[in-house]
């Protein structure tokens, strides 16, 4: 069987640690990362971590520039489970909401989205002004997902890692993608479900 592949984009918002963590997640789930940045991102990286470029280039599979708008990815007939954009700044999302693409990123989310593949945005911006969420409801009414990276509280995190980790692996969870690490929720620790014995039985194996 052939290996899944997935798009990962990465724009200038801040929040260079979701990609980061994103191609960590997936190298572990041996999927295909076919990835592009944007100028702002590659700047996004110098400010935000101490890895160097070929250090990211190095956790994907294959790595296209941002100009190349007649790489692989820019075509529909690329086969792919979806795209992520991990962060997505506002530019990126009103370029993908207007359909009027401009570098190979927007143009594979664009592309993604006509062959009604799944396509994640993690748009990183507060507060929103009215312009940006009429795109959100733009890219939605594509078949997009808004995914805000906002971190959950209930698993207890212990450090910032563990959130970026959550926040990632429950955008992957969007393309049927099981991160076995991630903490899932069962229900208020007083208050344990009715089970069956079958059911009960099976949890205890897994």
């Amino acid at each position: 069987m052939e290996r899944r592949r997935i798009i990962l984009g990465v724009s200038g918002a801040t929040g260079f640690a979701y990609a980061v963590k994103a191609l960590e997640l997936l190298r572990e789930l041996d999927v295909e990362i076919h990835m592009v940045l944007s100028g702002a991102a590659e700047r996004t990286r110098r400010e935000e971590t101490d890895l160097s470029d070929e250090d990211i280039h190095e956790l994907a599979d294959v790595v296209y520039p941002n100009a190349d708008i007649g790489a692989a990815i820019a075509s529909g007939s690329f086969q792919n489970i979806g795209m992520l954009v991990a962060p997505c700044s506002m530019r990126t999302l009103a370029v993908v909401a207007s359909g009027a693409t401009d570098n190979l990123l927007t143009r594979a989310a664009d592309v993604a989205l006509k062959e009604r593949r799944r396509v994640v945005l993690m748009a990183r911006e507060t507060p929103l002004h009215l312009g940006h969420l009429r795109n959100m409801t733009a890219v939605t009414e594509m078949g997009g997902i808004i995914y805000p990276p906002v971190p959950a509280f209930y698993q207890l995190p212990q450090s910032l890692d563990a959130m970026v980790t959550h926040t990632v692996a429950r955008a992957l969870d969007l393309f049927g993608l099981n991160v076995k690490s991630l903490p899932r929720w069962t229900g208020s620790a007083n208050k344990k479900p009715w089970a069956s014995p079958q059911h009960k039985r099976a949890l205890e194996v897994s």
